[in-house]
């Protein structure tokens, strides 16, 4: 699977901008400011639905209309298929698949896979669980309707079970509410748990090999699941019962796959408290990499991978490491100048307009 085309109508800072991407590497250069990354954002959002950056969606719209087009053409191995999706300033979004509306997101996961790197996925490693709770689902998610389907009742039932925490009731009606939302978000916390718990265990040996790699085989870099250790829903029930008055003077539901997390460590030691940031960079993006390879695995196709402005961040030997390793990959990478020997297809931007577009050998 692989992009083969772009065009953008008023997306950000491009009025109208049409690139042609190789199936390999495919450099993206140009000075801060120009629009590289909004290249990458919009392919972003024909994978998972949503961008990486903008808070509001309407953003993308350039200030001088009223509605912006991403459509990507993608090659796949049983033919060719394309992605659209239209803002308005007047209404949500409308995407398209082949031409065609869809009604939920859900359908548009898994027609197109991709994983996205830059500096600020540093967070991954270093900030909240949320960080790296949202990278476990965000991946699954791709592979999995099931567990996004899962993922949404989950967080119904668990905003409903929070506005039941804060109502005026008698703790007597509250417990006999509580039975019925507890038996619902043990079901699906189970179910997400062991999603989880298989996601990380595959990961783990990828995000292993990929980190020696990068690092020389200097560092040795494991990863582990922390969340629920519960084995049966009933257990998961015992669990909330008996958290039900920390629950209620906290307001909240303290436990479930809500306050899941991955604990990173690099030659046993925790990298988050204890690593250093380029530490904490190449471990995060080895996470990606990894992700890269599990996509591959379970849709048999090779995802497209979108790194923005990462060389800037890596020392030479990473750069060249991590250069070598996407080679056989079909590559999206932003940079300010690239000066490599390597063979690729540099697209140079100013002013969000396509200056230079060809092979560099």
């Amino acid at each position: 699977m692989e992009i083969t085309k772009l065009q953008l109508y008023s997306y950000r800072n491009y009025l109208s901008c049409e690139v042609n991407f190789d199936s390999g590497l495919n450099v993206i250069c140009g000075e801060n400011a120009q629009g590289k990354t909004n290249l990458l954002e919009a392919v972003y959002f024909c994978v998972v639905g949503k961008s990486f950056r903008a808070s509001r969606e309407k953003e993308v719209i350039n200030l001088n209309s009223d509605i912006a087009k991403i459509k990507v053409y993608i090659k796949k191995d049983i033919g060719e298929s394309t992605v659209e999706i239209i803002f308005s300033r007047k209404q949500k979004k409308t995407i398209k698949i082949n031409g065609i509306p869809i009604k939920k997101i859900s359908e548009l996961l898994g027609e197109f896979n991709g994983v996205f790197f830059s500096p600020d996925e540093l967070k991954l490693i270093k900030e909240s669980p949320e960080d790296r709770r949202r990278f476990m689902d965000i991946d699954i998610s791709q592979t999995s309707k099931q567990y996004f389907y899962l993922l949404s009742r989950y967080n119904q039932i668990l905003q409903n079970r929070n506005k039941q925490l804060k109502a005026n009731i008698s703790l007597a009606d509250l417990k006999n509410i509580m039975k019925i939302w507890n038996e619902q978000l043990s079901e699906c916390a189970l179910k997400i748990a062991k999603f989880r718990q298989n996601f990380v265990l595959t990961l783990a040996p990828y995000a292993k090999n990929a980190h020696s790699y990068l690092t020389d085989g200097k560092e040795d870099l494991s990863i582990e699941y922390v969340g629920i250790k519960e084995n049966t829903k009933q257990e998961i029930i015992n669990v909330l019962e008996k958290n039900l008055d920390k629950d209620l003077a906290l307001g909240y539901t303290s436990y479930g796959p809500h306050r899941d997390d991955i604990k990173v460590s690099i030659n046993n030691v925790d990298v988050r408290t204890f690593g250093s940031q380029g530490q904490q960079r190449t471990c995060a993006l080895s996470l990606k990499l990894a992700e890269l390879n599990i996509l591959e695995n379970v849709t048999n196709t090779k995802p497209v991978l979108l790194l923005d402005d990462v060389l800037s961040e890596l020392d030479d030997n990473r750069k060249k490491r991590l250069l070598e390793y996407c080679k056989n990959t079909q590559t999206l990478i932003t940079c300010t100048e690239f000066d490599y020997n390597i063979n690729c297809k540099k697209i140079i931007i100013k002013n969000g307009n396509i200056i230079q577009n060809e092979k560099n050998q």
